[in-house]
C-alpha cells in the first residue's frame, strides 16, 4: 500500500515522508523535475515527460483500493477517488466519494467565473501552519484506516 504524491508545489512532502517511513510504506514523489531525490529507500522519486497532467496520469494509472495520494489536484483526486484510494488534499481534507463531485462541481465553476472576469484572481487563503498540523493527523488516520 503505496503513498502517491502530487509534489510540484507540494508543501508536506517532508511530512509524508516521515509518516510513511514510520509506517515502512513506500512512498512516490511524482513530479515534472526540480524536487532533490530523498535518501530514503522507501521514497522513490519519479520524474515524468514535460507537458499538462502527466504526474497527473502516472499516479492515476497506478492508484487504486489500499493506497493513499496527496494531492490538490480535483480532477486527478476524483479519477485516483473512483479507483479506490484514499485521498487527502495539502490541508489535511479527505476527498472521498461522498464529497468528491460536489468539489469537482465547484472547482469547474470557479473556472467559469474565472474565465469570465479575467481580474479575479486568487486561489484562497495561504498555506499555514493548521493546515500542516491537519495534514498529518489525517495522514496517520489514513494510513491506519490501510493497515486494517
Amino acid at each position: 500500500m503505496p503513498i502517491y504524491v502530487d509534489a510540484d508545489a507540494c508543501p508536506v512532502k517532508s511530512e509524508v515522508e516521515r509518516v510513511g517511513t514510520r509506517h515502512r510504506m513506500p512512498i512516490f514523489i511524482v513530479s515534472n523535475g526540480g524536487i532533490r531525490p530523498s535518501e530514503n529507500p522507501l521514497v522513490t522519486s519519479i520524474i515524468v515527460a514535460e507537458g499538462p497532467d502527466e504526474a497527473d496520469k502516472w499516479i492515476a494509472e497506478r492508484a487504486g483500493p489500499g493506497d493513499i495520494v496527496i494531492t490538490s489536484d480535483i480532477p486527478l483526486a476524483a479519477r485516483c477517488v473512483e479507483a479506490g484510494a484514499q485521498v487527502l488534499k495539502h490541508d489535511g481534507d479527505e476527498l472521498t466519494s461522498a464529497n468528491i463531485g460536489n468539489i469537482l462541481a465547484t472547482r469547474d465553476l470557479m473556472t467559469d467565473l474565472r474565465a469570465m472576469d479575467p481580474f479575479r484572481q486568487g486561489s484562497g487563503r495561504a498555506f499555514q501552519k493548521a493546515d500542516r498540523s491537519r495534514f498529518l493527523t489525517a495522514l496517520e488516520r489514513a494510513v491506519r484506516r490501510c493497515s486494517q
